[in-house]
């Protein structure tokens, strides 16, 4: 997988941002996480080698704005150029992770229609309102590649409802010294419901609190033998 970083910076925008690890790094370091600002690299799936080759070779999996929010507000005078570079390499697959899905329709290029080929779209979720607030939009929207992303996973949840076109749900807990908890059963049940709608899950992380029958538990997510 390869990183793009067009620009760095976010703003807290929902209870799964509490504890958001972008905001404590750049506390360490002094930087100010709300100032969103543009980076030397803008113009990354371009760059080409001494000899004319691609640097992000053809056929990679590009992480897109990983330390922000591809649809925060202040990047919006940037996104139309990050929109041409994903459809010039059209040899590559984009994948941008967002809470502010209700924004998409309003991010895209005119040529978006229903959408390019080469762009995977992930809705991060955290809770049942958000949930149901930002994925009753999402099944509606022209995306040809869409994932779910539940993390942290803050309580039990039910998207059944929203799983239609879904190529990939995540799950995952919340890391931080305190993080609220992940109980077990609530990523059994989401693997249930995406089990009877044939949707591929993945149980990426445990957090730093996972709760297994009623208990504390150190084991990782690896360790819980699901898909």
């Amino acid at each position: 997988m390869a990183m793009w970083s067009p620009w760095r910076g976010c703003r807290k925008y929902s209870e799964g941002c509490r504890y958001c690890y972008i905001y404590k790094g750049d506390a360490k370091r002094g930087v100010d996480t709300n100032q969103i600002t543009k980076t030397d690299n803008f113009c990354a799936p371009l760059e080409r080698k001494a000899n004319g080759d691609y640097k992000i070779k053809p056929g990679s999996l590009v992480y897109v704005c990983f330390q922000a929010d591809f649809l925060v507000e202040d990047a919006d005078k940037w996104r139309g150029e990050c929109w041409k570079m994903m459809k010039e390499r059209s040899d590559l697959k984009f994948l941008f992770l967002t809470k502010r899905i209700t924004r998409f329709s309003d991010c895209i290029p005119a040529d978006w229609n229903d959408g390019y080929d080469n762009v995977i779209v992930g809705c991060t979720i955290e809770d049942q309102v958000a949930a149901d607030e930002r994925l009753s939009v999402f099944s509606a929207l022209p995306i040809k590649h869409k994932n779910i992303i539940a993390q942290p996973l803050l309580e039990r949840i039910n998207i059944e409802k929203y799983l239609g076109g879904v190529e990939l749900v995540v799950a995952g807990g919340e890391q931080d010294k305190n993080a609220r908890p992940l109980d077990f059963d609530w990523v059994l049940d989401l693997r249930r419901q995406c089990e009877k709608h044939n949707v591929p899950f993945q149980f990426r992380q445990t957090g730093t609190r996972f709760i297994v029958d009623g208990k504390p538990s150190r084991k990782k997510a690896k360790e819980m033998n699901l898909a």
